[in-house]
């Protein structure tokens, strides 16, 4: 066994602050560097050094990190910095690189080549329309209102923070989601889908894959909207459970039809995918479709599954990037997790008004039986924490069933609150499944 190695984390929320945990976990690793990261990552974590100085959606300004770290392994673990070429420009310039090249990161960042790909690999998925015009997209579903009303959304192209989804149940919404894709920074959505609108439960699963192989997590269940029941505006996520009940009796069709098909189809298309593949799936009167893959964890879904991990992390990396995924197995813990997202209230709009106000209670929950939390958007100064963006942090919680996780997690979070009664997060996280076990 090698030790004293250094591993470097490219991101700066939540997911990275648990990413890192699992490498500190392992014996094999001395120390972890963070970039951009944030303050909450060596809050009280000696072994993790955080590096503001770089940018996701500038490689150059992460590789000139690298090259101050020389860290043994970079693991690329967002989105903006896998879809900007981050691990190619890395890779090029002699680093070893756990992540989806730019090519391959497509299946997150370019939601058109997406739907195409799994209309090739006969992948079950909505029905869609690719546009670029804000007046042929309007008479396009001004059309379908006419003929068939529903459910639609409209689907920005690029990548939007999870926030690039708009759900249309009227023609006046769907017209006005319409005209609000050229709003979205980076010009993401200058390009954009309509899709047919699905009812039903949705999921995710996790696979880690070195281009050829795969190895699959638990499942989870995010919930994205900011609002109980589903309701409100898309978020990044509000919480997440692990594992998700619905897809008990589904496992090996959701293996089959969307897990394995992509990575062998990857493959065979010359663009073989290495990283962790995200799917976001739905059932819908009892069959499969896909909402979404993306190329990376999830945030807040890796929060409930990447802690049950038992196996070393940083072994089933190293077995990715050396090609032999097929000889490791993964061994996952059997509890069950929840997470609770706490937002700046206003999130995801206008949050102004938490910005810069103490946090206070923190602490006292962090030591409570059964409780992780992990910091996002989060300033400590002098000892201290702030509002300082959007999701703020994530109270994990761990239990032998969804109700103990449940209790935990509300529990700690009761400990929690901002100044001037700033926080906001859902009080319904998990609903699906305690009514499933109370029934």
């Amino acid at each position: 066994m090698v030790r004293g190695l250094s591993v470097m984390i490219v991101g700066n929320g939540a997911r990275e602050d648990v990413i890192s945990h699992a490498y500190r976990n392992s014996p094999q690793v001395e120390r972890v560097i963070v970039t951009p990261g944030n303050d909450f990552l060596n809050w009280r974590k000696k072994n993790v050094i955080v590096d503001k100085r770089s940018s996701l959606k500038d490689p150059i300004s992460i590789l000139r990190i690298a090259e101050e770290y020389k860290p043994d392994l970079i693991d690329v673990a967002q989105d903006d910095a896998l879809a900007s070429g981050t691990v190619d420009l890395l890779q090029q310039n002699g680093f070893q690189v756990f992540g989806p090249t730019k090519l391959a990161a497509r299946i997150e960042s370019d939601k058109n080549w997406a739907r195409q790909f799994m209309q090739r690999q006969e992948i079950p998925h909505p029905k869609f329309r690719y546009f670029d015009n804000e007046a042929s997209a309007i008479e396009y579903v001004t059309r379908l209102y006419q003929e068939n009303p529903g459910i639609f959304y409209i689907k920005a192209i690029g990548l939007c923070a999870g926030k690039g989804a708009l759900k249309s149940t009227t023609l006046e919404q769907a017209i006005q989601n319409i005209r609000l894709m050229k709003t979205f920074p980076d010009r993401a959505g200058r390009r954009f889908l309509i899709e047919e609108g699905l009812v039903g439960e949705e999921f995710s699963y996790y696979a880690i894959s070195d281009g050829l192989s795969y190895r699959i997590f638990k499942s989870a269940q995010d919930n994205k909207t900011v609002n109980n029941f589903d309701e409100g505006e898309q978020t990044g996520g509000m919480g997440a459970i692990s594992p998700a009940l619905i897809t008990n009796p589904l496992k090996d069709e959701i293996e089959k039809q969307m897990i394995s098909k992509v990575i062998l189809g990857m493959a065979s298309e010359g663009v073989p995918f290495t990283g962790i593949l995200y799917l976001g799936g739905i059932v819908v009167n009892g069959k499969l479709m896909n909402i979404e893959y993306n190329a990376r964890w999830g945030d807040p879904e890796c929060q409930v599954v990447l802690p049950s991990l038992k196996t070393d992390y940083l072994d089933l990396i190293q077995a990715c990037l050396e090609k032999r995924l097929n000889q490791v197995k993964i061994s996952q813990d059997n509890k069950t997790r929840v997470c609770i997202v706490g937002a700046s209230r206003g999130y995801p709009q206008d949050y102004s008004q938490a910005r810069g106000k103490r946090i206070y209670g923190l602490e006292q929950a962090m030591q409570l039986e059964g409780i992780n939390i992990f910091g996002a958007g989060i300033d400590i100064i002098d000892g201290k924490t702030y509002a300082n963006g959007g999701r703020l942090f994530s109270v994990v919680a761990e239990g032998k069933d969804i109700l103990e996780a449940r209790q935990r997690a509300y529990s700690a979070i009761a400990y929690i609150s901002i100044e001037g009664n700033n926080l906001h997060y859902r009080t319904d996280i998990g609903w699906r499944d305690v009514e499933r076990i109370l029934k």
